[in-house]
């Protein structure tokens, strides 16, 4: 399902961002200002697990890491390598479930990230723990791990919710972006909608649909934690999403 979603939503992916180009830059400097802070200046290498069409990935590259990015979605790889070559970027990407991230790269790097809530996609504790042991095989010793995602301890458990983005505005289309939430206990469907106006009375819509796991950001952690790494603990205020990083430890 998370395939299919991505590579429908893959063509309009920054129109979830009022200014993609703006959002890689800055993405791209808050993440490197924290792996500064953590790791010093002796990182190199940055896997991204979960890249989608670049945002996190192209803003690291822009600020001289060596990058490789996987996803689920054949479609967003696609469209992420395009980018990259637009922007005169050189990123190692491919196609890979997290699940399987070290069993398909088979190498370490300095850092590993999951960015823009994409862990919950996995929707059970077991699934995300099988991640969390593949993203620590991938991390090198005295490396770490850095993922971003929603606090749902701070949303209200409605039922039904709707998530407005905006308006945004390409060459004569105008597109509305809203998502709809429908709550099961702790796994919730979300529908994302577009609504294409073309002017006058042609108008279109576009949803696509998938499902995520209400996890809590303590059980994260504690899941984190358990695949290995130490020092796991949680950022605010640094990065648009609250952040739970981790240090894999150095070999004795």
């Amino acid at each position: 399902m998370e395939s299919e979603f991505y590579d429908q939503l893959t063509p309009f992916y920054h129109l979830i961002y009022p200014d993609w180009d703006a959002s890689i830059a800055r993405q791209g400097a808050n993440l490197d200002s924290i792996i500064r802070e953590l790791w010093g200046d002796q990182v190199g290498t940055i896997l991204d697990v979960s890249c989608g069409i670049g945002t996190q990935a192209l803003g690291l590259a822009q600020c001289g890491y060596t990058l490789a990015g996987s996803d689920i979605s054949p479609r967003s790889i696609e469209r992420a390598r395009q980018e990259a070559i637009k922007r005169g970027l050189s990123i190692d990407f491919s196609v890979a479930d997290m699940r399987k991230a070290f069993e398909h790269h088979r190498r370490g790097f300095d850092v590993v990230i999951a960015c823009d809530n994409s862990i919950p996609h996995l929707l059970s504790d077991a699934e995300i723990l099988t991640a969390f042991k593949q993203f620590y095989q991938c991390t090198t010793p005295g490396g770490g791990c850095i993922i971003s995602v929603r606090d749902y301890a701070a949303i209200e458990p409605q039922r039904v919710q709707v998530h407005p983005y905006g308006i945004r505005i390409e060459g004569q289309t105008r597109y509305l972006v809203f998502q709809v939430w429908e709550f099961h206990g702790q796994i919730y469907d979300l529908s994302m909608y577009l609504v294409k106006d073309h002017g006058k009375t042609s108008c279109e819509a576009q949803v696509m649909r998938s499902k995520y796991y209400a996890v809590d950001i303590d059980r994260l952690a504690k899941l984190m934690s358990e695949a290995g790494y130490e020092k796991v603990r949680r950022l605010d205020d640094r990065f648009f999403q609250p952040l739970i990083v981790g240090a894999r430890p150095k070999e004795a």
